[in-house]
């Protein structure tokens, strides 16, 4: 069977497929005996400005950035900026490659 006519097969179960996403709100770098003194109340001061846009990451590729917004009592992200569009569906077709030969 070729390539070609198992491609649409392949595709359609990505639509099923979960996949983990992840927000990165900001990061630093402390020594450890800070570390180790942490405590319930402590406040880590992150090197990323309030307004920055955050990083959002699709099985631990970055995807897109975007503002963090409160829906109902959940925090959300609006997206401002995708990443990489044009190679997602080769990363799909990529995820869907590997999950089907395991």
């Amino acid at each position: 069977m070729s390539e070609t006519s198992q491609e649409p097969k392949n595709l359609d179960l990505i639509w099923d497929m979960n996949v983990s996403v992840t927000v990165q709100l900001g990061s630093c770098e402390i020594p450890m005996r800070e570390i180790v003194a942490l405590e319930p109340g402590a406040v880590v001061q992150l090197e990323q400005h309030a307004k920055d846009p955050v990083r959002l990451y699709v099985n631990k590729k970055l995807a897109a950035f975007g503002e963090v917004v409160v829906v109902e009592d959940n925090f959300g992200i609006k997206i401002t900026e995708l990443v990489g569009a044009q190679e997602a569906p080769v990363q799909a077709k990529e995820a869907v490659e590997a999950k089907t030969e395991s």
